[in-house]
């Protein structure tokens, strides 16, 4: 009678069920024995059968003795045939994958012994079935029992010996998505496992794994946030051959994908990624050029922070960040492929995010920002006409801590009136320096602290990157039109007074003033005068700045009228004090001139003696004592000729002008009355 496990015998299955080791192993060299011959006689029926028997009876058994037998069984089976077992290989693999995930762990560990030896002698026979393989061996390299872990590993080598070897065969479509089920598991096991296949297969030259690199580099970039330094060795080694690759042919990657998990990832806060993600983000933009600047808003909301970064460990991350922020202003204003780059650039999400980055609290960041608004503007003025939120923006900056951050931001704004006015007539465009510098007033007006330690700079920067007298012009008019408040316009004409007389970026300004038989300058001098009335001491100041003598002794005259108050006073000190800087050099050499028949230098002596009497005893009244005492007294021995005087030459209508002054400090004094009057009220209700 048959035996019911033919063809084997009843004590070679009883051997192959033992729970002695020894016995199941000579049972399997008895089946690799009967195998060889079955094969040599070709009676692939036997085979089958007892392939069939080993599988059902014993591999699949409830018993794990039998269990255990049935996968030494398959291996001799395997062995027995040699290379034709590739005719039976999913017979003798499927059952031997089942036990992988048996509960045992000793079930486990022969499974994998077994499989082992199946795939060592099917070898590429075994690549249909690649996908189980991984599945299972990706559970079984976090198995908790070591023993089946290390059976998993030689499973695992063997496995990329093959696929290595027959990378022709390999399905790598179908293996994209095994992967990136796994990638993102955070067992460390798993995690070395899945870095390992795919360093293994981006080393294959047949295989292009870059192709496939936007379906795996986000999870590569997740793992180098594991705690194992090894896995970040792993990954980090994976990431450099990848980029190695793109470096070589670009041409298989997906960039626009790419760019955009690694924008995402630039902005991690673990420092390794960060520091990966936009080192890669360098590369993309030296590789691929001008394909980059569609990208631009998500590779500024990259960079940007990192430009604050000062600390050692961060060092590299900022210079990478520099490198990309100089890369891509190269590329924005290249000349060869203008038409090209404003097609591609998107500026309304550009500004949006320069915009955001406007308020960040490094001043690195901010420096940059503005940079690149800058060079928007200058390379793209049409396009940028359209950011109207921008000038708003901009002046809210120009209170900012750092001079270096208010400078860059005058350098825009001006930018922006000079596109502006540029795209006017070649004359003057009042329109455009007025809406501007209006802002900065109502700003000036809004803070005091503001205007004591901001505006010097804000006003002196503005003469040197626009026309100095269009400012000047404009701010006249503002403060005579537009300024209600008469003691901040006071504050600001001092202000401005103080820029005009001592700064060296208003040297060409001074000089107009001077010449004032010029009729340009004559008329810069009455829109002056309108506003600098405000400041009696201004008012002089500026009539001596452009040898109006005369007049200054008819405004001394009526000091007699205005309270003569300690600030007053020391504005008058200020003045005799610049009376002996070079820039009033003319001005003293001009009472000993015999020019315009001595005219002017009879004037100036009697306005400085008018100043002289206003001022007390102090340091200022023996300076200015001992400067008129070197008045030749020769003058004042023939009447004065005002005909001969530059004020005369001018043609200025100076009654008016007189007019005006007296008129604007009678409100000043009223206005002064009025404050004393609701402050006693306040007092006395109090």
């Amino acid at each position: 009678m048959e035996s019911q496990y033919a063809p084997l015998s009843e004590s070679c299955a009883k051997a192959l069920g033992d729970k002695v080791y020894d016995k199941r192993k000579l049972a399997s060299q008895e089946i690799e024995k009967m195998v060889v011959e079955f094969n040599a006689k070709n009676n692939t029926a036997q085979i089958r059968k007892l392939i069939d028997v080993l599988s059902n009876d014993f591999a699949s058994s409830r018993d794990a003795n039998k269990r255990k037998g049935g996968l030494i069984g398959l291996a001799a089976t395997s062995l027995g045939l040699g290379k034709d077992s590739s005719k039976y290989v999913n017979e003798l693999v499927q059952p031997i994958l089942n036990c992988l995930s048996d509960q045992e762990a000793r079930i486990r560990y022969f499974a994998c012994e077994s499989l082992y030896n199946v795939v060592k002698v099917a070898r590429s026979s075994i690549i249909p079935f690649f996908p189980d393989l991984f599945s299972a061996l990706s559970r079984l390299v976090a198995d908790s029992d070591q023993m089946v872990k290390d059976g998993s590993e030689l499973l695992d080598r063997m496995l990329k010996d093959i696929v290595t070897e027959s990378s022709n065969n390999f399905n790598l479509e179908a293996f994209i998505p095994l992967l990136k089920e796994r990638i993102y598991v955070k067992n460390s096991f798993v995690r070395q496992y899945v870095i390992s296949w795919i360093s293994i297969l981006n080393a294959v030259p047949e295989i292009n794994m870059v192709t496939y690199l936007t379906d795996i580099i986000d999870g590569l970039f997740t793992m180098l946030e594991d705690n194992t330094q090894e896995i970040q060795r792993m990954c980090e080694t994976t990431l450099t051959q990848f980029l190695k690759s793109i470096r070589n042919d670009s041409s298989s990657v997906r960039m626009e994908d790419t760019i955009n998990i690694l924008i995402t990832h630039a902005q991690s806060q673990n420092e390794l990624i960060k520091a990966t993600a936009i080192t890669w983000i360098r590369e993309f933009v030296i590789i691929f050029g001008s394909k980059m600047l569609p990208h631009t808003s998500g590779i500024f909301t990259a960079i940007l922070p990192c430009l604050e970064y000062n600390v050692d460990n961060m060092k590299n991350i900022k210079e990478c960040a520099v490198a990309v922020n100089k890369s891509m202003m190269r590329l924005v204003s290249s000349k060869e492929h203008k038409t090209q780059n404003i097609e591609q650039l998107d500026l309304r999400s550009i500004m949006a995010v320069l915009s955001q980055y406007l308020s960040h609290d490094s001043v690195q960041t901010k420096v940059a920002v503005l940079e690149w608004i800058h060079h928007l503007l200058i390379h793209f003025p049409n396009e940028m006409s359209h950011q109207t939120q921008l000038g708003n923006n901009l002046l809210n900056i120009l209170s900012d801590n750092s001079d270096e951050v208010v400078l860059k931001c005058i350098s825009v704004l001006a930018e922006i009136v000079n596109s502006q006015h540029s795209k006017g007539t070649a004359d003057f465009n009042k329109a455009h320096y007025r809406k501007f510098l209006l802002s900065l007033v109502n700003l000036f007006s809004e803070d005091k602290s503001f205007l004591d330690n901001r505006a010097s700079l804000i006003i002196r920067q503005l003469c040197v990157l626009l026309n100095a007298e269009y400012i000047y012009l404009s701010f006249a008019e503002i403060i005579a039109e537009e300024v209600t408040n008469l003691k901040f316009a006071s504050l600001l004409v001092r202000l401005l007074n103080s820029i005009l007389l001592t700064s060296s970026e208003l040297f060409e300004l001074r000089t107009t003033l001077r010449d004032i038989s010029n009729p340009n300058s004559a008329n810069l001098f009455k829109t002056l005068y309108l506003s600098w009335v405000h400041c009696p001491v201004s008012t002089i100041s500026i009539c001596l700045l452009s040898q109006n003598y005369q007049h200054v002794s008819e405004l001394v005259n009526l000091f007699a009228d205005i309270e003569i108050t300690l600030e007053l006073l020391n504005e008058l000190d200020k003045l005799v004090q610049l009376i002996e800087t070079p820039i009033f050099a003319s001005l003293r050499l001009t009472l000993v001139s015999k020019a315009n028949n001595c005219a002017d230098a009879q004037y100036l002596a009697h306005a400085l003696f008018g100043i002289l009497m206003l001022l007390p005893q102090t340091d200022a009244f023996n300076m200015l004592k001992n400067r008129l005492q070197c008045i030749p007294n020769y003058w004042g021995q023939q009447p004065i000729n005002e005909q001969h005087s530059l004020q005369y030459k001018s043609k200025i209508n100076f009654s008016e002008l007189l007019e005006h002054f007296k008129k604007v400090q009678k409100n000043h004094r009223e206005q002064r009355l009025s404050q004393r009057k609701r402050s006693s009220v306040i007092v006395n209700d109090v």
